[in-house]
């Protein structure tokens, strides 16, 4: 039988402004990426779907991004040295071991976020100065990588474990890399469409662009961002279209 993770984007609610149901995602997945306050979250949003992941039995993992806010995290910021960007992952992820620990529990995996991941998919010395910090910290983390990216190259060159992961909700471009969100089509709405594309990813190991190209990967996790009004409905659907194909849903740790 195969077997496969299944995340989400969470936690990304902060002060009075709420995003996404994290509770009902909490029902369906498997791991979590936690924001840790740069992109979104804070310290209390942090420590409840901690608790949260702990009930479940998710798997905790950090999700760190560009200090930004405004932006969500989603516009690049560039002219940034290998330390800062470090030093940058490491503060975020700190923050969210501190908040585990005193549940007595551990961050399992880190996941780039938005932007910074996007740029470090493309760009190995951006991607090698973060696996490195990240790696540093703790050999032991796994690194949740968009599959056939530099994050993943990075990842396997520092020895860190990781994870292949591909998206439900997002198209991909002839490279393998996710179409940019400003482009028709980029992001996915339509469970069923979701659904498809994912199972087709998983029995064929390939990811298909929208033009068609086969691009070979293996996937070992799945995810769908947390923040959409379709969100749980989607990985709902995704999630019994693939138990129904014979494919086990399960945490990698």
């Amino acid at each position: 039988m195969t077997t496969i993770d299944f995340n989400a984007d969470l936690g990304e609610s902060f002060g009075a402004w709420r995003l996404g149901d994290d509770a009902a995602m909490l029902e369906l997945v498997t791991s979590a990426n936690v924001a840790c306050g740069f992109h979104a979250g804070d310290p209390l949003e942090m420590s409840r779907v901690v608790a949260l992941c702990a009930q479940k039995g998710v798997g905790i993992g950090a999700h760190p991004g560009f200090d930004d806010l405004a932006g969500f995290g989603r516009r690049q910021i560039i002219g940034l040295s290998g330390a800062e960007l470090g030093a940058m992952v490491l503060y975020q992820i700190g923050a969210l071991q501190a908040i585990a620990k005193a549940a007595g529990l551990r961050v399992g995996h880190v996941k780039l976020h938005g932007a910074l991941s996007n740029m470090c998919m493309r760009d190995r010395a951006m991607a090698d100065a973060i696996m490195g910090a990240v790696h540093d910290l703790d050999p032991q983390l796994a690194i949740l990588a968009v599959a056939g990216t530099e994050i993943e190259r990075a990842a396997l060159a520092q020895g860190s474990p990781i994870v292949r992961e591909v998206f439900a909700d997002r198209a991909y471009d002839d490279q393998g890399m996710l179409v940019a969100r400003d482009k028709p089509g980029a992001v996915i709405h339509d469970p069923e469409l979701a659904a498809e594309n994912i199972l087709r990813m998983v029995e064929e190991q390939a990811i298909t662009s929208q033009n068609g190209a086969r691009i070979p990967v293996h996937p070992e996790s799945i995810c769908v961002h947390g923040d959409g009004a379709s969100a749980v409905a989607l990985a709902r659907r995704v999630r019994a279209r693939l138990e129904a194909a014979g494919i086990r849903i399960s945490r990698w740790t």
